[in-house]
């Protein structure tokens, strides 16, 4: 009997906490850490082990060791048999570097190289402390985006950054911008939840990042043909070849929107995911997966526990 049809899942930003690698220590999958660490340029294991929540908040710090975490969980899931028939990957923002590393698109030290720069260069991008995040909870996407064009036709920097759900959507702008995207998300039927990002992640506000980000692209080798990879930026499956420029989707990606729902229902329904595995910290993604798609079997894979 052939294998259930399964896609991997991967998280981003916000899913790291304080000491997050202390449970994959004594597995395998740890020595993935030297690794990371050399083409990263840090200490990874002080990052999961003994870093502070305070300092972990760092764009840069964060995103290296939800990487870390994620390639160390589908390390230990791949070994235990777990991983069979896979037909997909994708990964939410950052998590698109963990999904490229599984499907072979990217070697492990070039994804912790692109992880690595892809993080300093949004912590630069946001260091003037301008840009903001909130999550408008309850409004469905077409209200949202008209609520979206009207700020902006009035001035107001804000735009759409992640579809994460039905009813889920993240927008980034100026501080201004989100604050009064907030004021009027009761006329929607929405509320607005602020998020403790410190920059407008997905937006124009990203371009500088973009920039830095491309630079360290160009040194790097994507597979020529890979396992499916559903892009952030467009919700379609690349498996490499003529149609996949993954340096130009990445770049597109920092400014632009994540179309998280679309991508899940891609993984589900184009590529015929019966299972969907989440790789990494937290269960943030199986969260709304359900919500995006309930007769999807789902599994989190957020310690070696789990595996048994």
């Amino acid at each position: 009997m052939s294998p259930v049809p399964i896609g991997l899942v991967f998280p981003g930003q916000g899913t790291q906490r304080q000491g997050m690698g202390a449970p994959w220590r004594d597995t395998k999958a740890w020595t993935l850490v030297e690794e990371i660490s050399q083409h990263a340029g840090e200490d990874v294991e002080e990052l999961l082990l003994h870093t502070g929540a305070d300092r972990l908040r760092r764009t840069d710090l964060a995103q290296l060791a939800v990487f870390s975490v994620a390639m160390m969980a589908h390390d230990e899931a791949d070994r235990s048999g777990l991983l069979e028939g896979v037909a997909g990957c994708a990964g939410h923002s950052l998590g698109e570097y963990a999904a490229l590393v599984a499907a072979g698109a990217l070697s492990l030290a070039d994804g912790a190289t692109l992880v690595a720069a892809r993080g300093r260069a949004m912590r630069a991008a946001v260091e003037s402390g301008e840009g903001a995040m909130g999550v408008l909870v309850g409004a469905p996407l077409a209200q949202v985006a008209e609520l979206v064009d009207g700020l902006r036709a009035a001035g107001r920097q804000v735009w759409v950054a992640n579809i994460n759900a039905p009813g889920q959507v993240v927008l980034s702008g100026s501080g201004e911008g989100i604050e009064q995207a907030a004021a009027e998300a009761p006329g929607i039927g929405a509320k607005m939840i602020s998020l403790p990002v410190g920059g407008a992640f997905h937006s124009p506000f990203m371009a500088p990042a973009a920039e830095g980000l491309a630079a360290a692209l160009a040194d790097v080798r994507f597979a020529e043909r890979h396992t499916p990879v559903v892009a952030n930026a467009d919700a379609r499956a690349y498996s490499g070849g003529g149609d996949c420029d993954w340096p130009a989707l990445a770049v597109r990606q920092l400014t632009g929107p994540v179309r998280w729902e679309e991508s899940v229902r891609t993984l589900t329904g184009e590529l015929g995911c019966r299972r969907l595995i989440e790789l990494g910290p937290g269960r943030t993604l199986t969260g709304l997966i359900r919500r995006i798609s309930p007769e999807t079997e789902v599994v989190a894979v957020d310690s070696p526990d789990v595996l048994g």
